[in-house]
């Protein structure tokens, strides 16, 4: 039998809009667009890249409740407010994805707010991070 768990942190956004952070569906697992709020203190940092690294520990946070980890990411939507933060913010999630190399999406729409520089949005694969990977070169 299919086995479905959904995580909520806490977040008001959750229970206004009525979602879950993390849905695993057995080991497929979908975390909702995350953005760079500090779960504890509620604060979003202006500088862009500290917004990006706190992204990161939240679907980290995220991950680990159903058991998997950054390593298991198989898909990442990337959402940059401003174009002109796309080449850093890059860089910074190419350093957190090295070696993982999930397929990836980048975009630069309007966010909820001019205070979220920076969302992420992954898919992961619970186990993907133990696999066999075979990569191939096309170019």
């Amino acid at each position: 039998m299919t086995k479905i768990i959904k995580v909520k942190t806490g977040s008001k956004f959750e229970e206004i809009a009525s979602y879950s952070r993390v849905v695993a569906v057995d080991n497929l697992i979908h975390v909702s667009n995350t953005a760079g709020r500090n779960p504890d203190t509620q604060e979003i940092p202006e500088d862009v890249i500290e917004q990006t690294e706190q992204v990161f520990r939240n679907i980290e946070r995220a991950l680990a409740a159903v058991d998997a980890s950054l390593a298991d990411v198989v898909m990442s939507r990337v959402f940059i407010q401003y174009p002109e933060d796309t080449p850093k913010v890059m860089e910074f999630i190419g350093s957190k994805f090295r070696g993982i190399n999930p397929a990836t999406t980048v975009t630069c729409p309007p966010l909820g707010s001019n205070v979220y520089k920076v969302e992420l949005e992954v898919t992961a694969f619970r186990g993907a991070s133990k696999a066999q990977v075979e990569e191939i070169t096309i170019a």
